[in-house]
């Protein structure tokens, strides 16, 4: 049949199965917008209040419901509008569709009224990206822009749409979305039994787990391969949740705010075993002492990511979950009982601890774990609230920790919370924000209004840039330059202004009450936390020094 480019645009996204897309109009694409009114019944369209928010909520809607997230703008500053959300989700390798709109053919490479090259912007932090000129091959590009974002190695991808091509016609037919074959071909028998001999000559191995994991919905066999392994596990703040935070066997985060446990456990183990994890700066910190002494194994879907940061002694190229499929039958149950208790007095000895006297962001995330049973989605945005986030919430399944990792996107948290409960409407859905973070798109309360989306907004609020703050602190004398944020703005105020319920909260009796007043409204609401603006976190790794050199409040005191 006959259709214009706009329609076409549309009924791709019906046939790659899109329920909900989030964005903001604007000329160039007021055609795919017209369509997509009169498929309002079949596509949820979120308006946001600015095009970062949409790329943020296309981000989280990925995140928690292993779905394409899909995002639209406008040309020119529409479209630039949504470059941090894009490198966002490229840094975290999360599967999310841009569709842009620009200026017609004639009209490219004239300096037209709101034009922008995005495709070249964008080039650096897209999976991949694509200008269609000709409506012809637009059905296509946009069936291979969601292939792409999904097999393997997830990331965005970008469709930038001249608006001629979205009024031009050409025919369309259906086509049925290709399956996504979990990647296998790289799976060597020799490389499988290398690894089996690794661990069968170990005797203090060491699991690490990465984003990978999570992504590839690898729990099961994770929980399985621990077992018979015998071996403590860690986890990179984007593993989190791909091995159930509450197990006997798990010790903590590791790296720059890591435990002490999981940092000095890697430091002492004689085969470190990465599943899915790229062996980031934050969690190797001096790349040339970590885990130095220990053979490694490397498991993840991307070559490029293998001997890249740390060189390793095997690695196992392949989508985790396959990878461990294959792995777990090879594996005999061993018996580390021995280095398993050297694990435990370490995670007795050097337990997370805070201040008990009066409220704090440990105590804040330690009463929402209490509040919510656990049960949550938890999103933060970045900076020591995402730190506490991390250490004191335990996370049971994968896809319940929505944070940015790689990019570390201050005012991400709100907008991939509204795209997380848009996507899980049966899950309470919290956003543990600093108040920095807060102020840069806070805006997107008015979007969780508009539509009544019931996220819970905690804003822990210490009237500074805390993590800078902190570094400030300790490593440059004390010079608090711009990170005090101690004026006159008013969260509740803002939050009642812009039709959500506000809370002030100044202790943990409030904040009890506070919580389970907002779970119970079924509106959103901003909790306004206010905590001291010392408050550090710890354990904590200088930048670029050993992870062994981890280092908390008592030992500063030693000093």
């Amino acid at each position: 049949m006959k259709l214009n480019g706009s329609q076409i645009v549309i009924e791709c996204l019906k046939e790659q199965g899109v329920d909900t897309v989030f964005g903001y109009p604007g000329g160039a694409i007021l055609n795919i917008y017209d369509e997509l009114y009169k498929h309002s019944d079949e596509i949820t369209h979120i308006l946001t209040s600015h095009e970062q928010g949409a790329s943020h909520a296309a981000d989280g809607y990925a995140r928690a419901t292993g779905k394409v997230g899909v995002c639209f703008a406008t040309s020119g500053p529409g479209a630039t509008n949504l470059v941090t959300g894009i490198a966002t989700a490229y840094m975290d390798s999360i599967p999310v569709v841009a569709i842009t709109a620009n200026v017609g053919v004639p009209l490219l490479g004239r300096d037209s009224f709101q034009e922008i090259d995005i495709t070249g912007v964008t080039m650096p932090i897209t999976k991949h990206n694509f200008i269609v000129k000709d409506v012809t091959k637009l059905a296509d590009t946009i069936r291979r822009a969601f292939h792409i974002a999904r097999e393997g190695r997830p990331g965005p991808v970008l469709v930038d749409i001249p608006k001629d091509v979205t009024a031009a016609v050409t025919e369309y037919s259906y086509v049925k979305p290709e399956p996504i074959e979990r990647k296998t071909d790289y799976i060597k028998e020799s490389d499988l039994q290398e690894a089996v001999k690794l661990i069968n000559h170990c005797k203090r191995p060491f699991i690490l787990v990465g984003g990978g994991a999570v992504i590839s919905d690898a729990a099961k066999e994770l929980r399985e391969f621990a077992g018979k392994v015998h071996a403590p596990v860690g986890d990179t703040l984007m593993g989190k949740g791909a091995f159930d935070g509450t197990h006997e066997l798990y010790t903590g985060m590791a790296g720059m705010h890591g435990t002490k446990c999981t940092n000095l456990g890697i430091t002492q183990c004689d085969l470190l075993i990465a599943i899915g994890a790229r062996f980031s700066d934050r969690v190797v910190g001096n790349a040339k002492k970590f885990a130095s002494r220990a053979k490694i194994i490397h498991i993840d879907v991307d070559p490029a990511e293998i001997n890249k940061n740390i060189v390793v002694d095997c690695s196992i190229q392949g989508d985790v979950r396959e990878v461990l499929r294959k792995l777990n039958p090879m594996i005999e149950d061993h018996n580390h009982e021995e280095w398993l208790d050297k694990i435990r007095e370490m995670k007795k000895k050097y337990p997370l601890k805070y201040s008990q006297e009066g409220l704090t962001g440990p105590a804040i995330v330690e009463e929402i774990y209490r509040a919510t049973n656990g049960d949550a989605i938890i999103v933060t945005d970045v900076g020591q609230h995402q730190m506490w986030a991390a250490q004191y919430y335990s996370y049971k399944e994968p896809h319940t920790l929505l944070t940015s990792g790689g990019l570390g996107t201050m005012g991400y948290g709100l907008g991939a919370a509204i795209g997380a409960k848009v996507g899980r409407p049966e899950k309470t859905v919290i956003n543990i924000a600093g108040d920095g973070c807060f102020r840069m798109n806070m805006n997107e309360i008015a979007t969780a209004s508009r539509f009544n989306i019931p996220i819970i907004e905690v804003v822990i609020n210490n009237h500074v840039l805390g993590m800078v703050r902190q570094w400030q602190t300790l490593f440059y004398k004390g010079n608090y330059s711009a990170t005090i944020l101690n004026d006159g703005v008013d969260f509740v105020k803002l939050a009642e202004a812009m039709g959500a319920v506000g809370i002030r909260v100044t202790t943990r009796e409030e904040l009890k009450d506070a919580l389970e007043k907002a779970l119970s409204l079924g509106r959103p609401v901003v909790l306004d936390c206010q905590i001291d603006k010392d408050d550090k976190v710890f354990p904590m790794v200088p930048a670029g020094a050993p992870i062994e050199e981890v280092f908390d409040q008592d030992d500063l005191g030693k000093q």
